[in-house]
């Protein structure tokens, strides 16, 4: 068979079904071999961000490994943010581009980049196909990499000299990751260190999403009966009316909720990544911790070990309650849960205020929307708005760029979040600055029939950046910028582009663009300055 024919034989046989990306010259082959594909599906977007992107939000989604392709040189380097972004939120993508044949790669050449080299920093691990023989070992060592905790990217280089070889070769079996789990005598030092304090504190982390620990933490919790605060990824683990829910944290330095850890005397820190909020920014009385987790701990002073449970979440949250948890129910001081709710504009009255703003917008969102609605942030003022007040009822449904912060990353991820999810409402949540880095992408979902709800907040503004110069300078520069009229741009790619303004004129075309099986909706909401 030809080689690109093993390739796609070999991605089958990790349980591929659709593969985002741009056809190149060096990619031909590959695409040809693609294009008789029975399981694969090949969705040609308009970008290669997005198609980075489409990857990452579907693989969070499908608990699979996304897949994304482009050519070599500038179809590669579009795909390095998406990739970046991927891997810093540890979601398991794998990236195929194309190279120049052997015979240039030694010398200047059209187009050629080390592009091996330049993922190296931002993936798992980079890699050249050499010898077409080794394809097979390759793809099964990457996706196997890419899935191993800490998921993440790995980028798979494709010289286009050996796509049309011919070969004799097979695929490997594909094996199930092992789960481990701590010994009983770590498990009963852990019980021991719980009852050693009085005041201890859960920081839920993204992990606990990953790896499916979402009860086993819920049942350890209501044993323990001590609160619990999440990080911004790690909303909904835990049900926004519980009373033991003291909500995220994660802004900056003043954020409400972070007397509750200076007054806690141990934290239990469960699948929390570090890339979300370093712990100089949130420990600072260096309290001691347990860390549960699926790899030991990172070094750090201001993550003073007092012990570990190393081991897959789900199976060791399910061994630890198997043991007798202590029971230490403890009470913030200063009625900190209402103060945080207040802060963060939780369960405030919006029928009082029509006006539109952000807070506005997502009680609306929150108060009408199906329990297994999807929500896909991109970055800005509002995603800071989205982590502290909307409250999903299910968790892993909140899709949010933390470790890179990304913009852009809301509309292509919506397009991986619905091919992910095709029976759950998706609503991807745009700044004006992040819709118009790949609103190209509209095009795509159109062609693909997608039905999905696109909110712009437009403010012809970057607004947490000048927010930040006003607080710093007392003045802002170089923030604001002009914008094209949303429903008209909406309506010229064939998607129905409508403008409230008032919010219950926003929710009632929310009400109705949500029963739309086929159709999407762009709302562009004008905000205020």
């Amino acid at each position: 068979m030809k080689v690109t024919d093993l390739l796609v034989q070999c991605l089958e046989n990790e349980g591929v079904e659709y593969i985002f990306g741009i056809v190149g010259k060096e990619t031909l082959d590959l695409i040809d071999s693609l294009s008789k594909s029975k399981q694969i599906q090949f969705v040609n977007v308009r970008h290669e961000q997005g198609a980075a992107f489409m990857a990452d939000v579907y693989s969070r989604l499908s608990k699979k490994a996304g897949v994304c392709t482009a050519t070599l040189g500038p179809g590669a380097t579009n795909l390095l943010t998406g990739i970046s972004s991927a891997n810093l939120d540890h979601s398991s993508v794998v990236a195929i581009t194309g190279q120049a044949g052997f015979n240039r790669q030694h010398q200047e050449s059209h187009q050629y980049l080390d592009i091996v080299k330049i993922f190296e920093p931002v993936t798992k691990w980079s890699v050249q196909i050499k010898d077409s023989s080794t394809i097979p070992k390759i793809i099964r060592k990457a996706f196997r990499l890419a899935q191993m905790e800490k998921p993440g990217a790995v980028l798979i280089e494709f010289p286009e000299n050996l796509a049309a070889q011919m070969i004799s070769n097979h695929t490997l079996p594909v094996t199930p990751i092992p789960r481990s789990t701590p010994s009983s005598q770590a498990l009963e030092s852990a019980c021991t260190i719980l009852g050693q304090y009085q005041k201890p504190l859960v920081i839920a982390g993204n992990g606990i999403i990953r790896q499916e620990a979402v009860s086993e933490l819920i049942t350890f919790v209501e044993k323990l009966k001590s609160p619990v605060i999440h990080s911004f990824m790690a909303k909904g683990v835990l049900p926004k009316d519980n009373p033991l829910n003291f909500y995220t944290f994660g802004f900056n330095e003043k954020d409400e909720v972070l007397p509750i850890i200076e007054e806690a005397d141990l934290l239990i820190v469960v699948g929390y990544d570090f890339v979300e909020k370093p712990p100089k920014d949130w420990n600072k009385k260096q309290r001691p911790i347990l860390h549960i987790d699926p790899i030991p701990a990172e070094m750090d002073e201001h993550y003073p070990l007092k012990g570990e449970l190393v081991g897959d979440l789900n199976q060791t949250l399910q061994a630890l309650n198997q043991l007798e948890i202590p029971f230490k129910p403890w009470v913030p001081m200063g009625n900190l849960r209402e103060r945080v709710k207040l802060a963060y504009q939780i369960d405030t009255d919006s029928k009082k205020d029509q006006s539109l703003t952000i807070e506005n917008v997502l009680k609306v969102i929150e108060t009408i929307t199906p329990e297994n609605t999807i929500i896909i942030s991109d970055v800005g003022a509002h995603k800071v708005s989205i982590a502290r007040t909307y409250q999903p009822n299910q968790a892993g449904r909140l899709i949010i760029s933390n470790g890179l912060a990304s913009m852009g990353i809301a509309l292509p991820g919506s397009i991986g979040a619905k091919i992910a999810c095709p029976d759950a409402p998706v609503i991807c949540i745009t700044g004006d600055g992040g819709a118009l880095m790949n609103i190209s992408e509209l095009e795509t979902a159109q062609r693909l029939g997608l039905s999905f709800i696109i909110i712009v907040l437009n403010n012809a503004a970057l607004k947490l950046e000048d927010q930040m110069m006003q607080e710093k300078f007392n003045s802002s520069f170089g923030t604001a910028f002009g914008n094209p009229d949303f429903v008209q741009l909406a309506n010229s790619f064939g998607v129905k582009g409508v403008r409230p303004h008032q919010l219950n004129e926003f929710e009632k075309i929310l009400k109705e663009a949500l029963k739309l099986a086929d159709e999407m909706t762009l709302i562009d909401v004008q905000m205020g300055g």
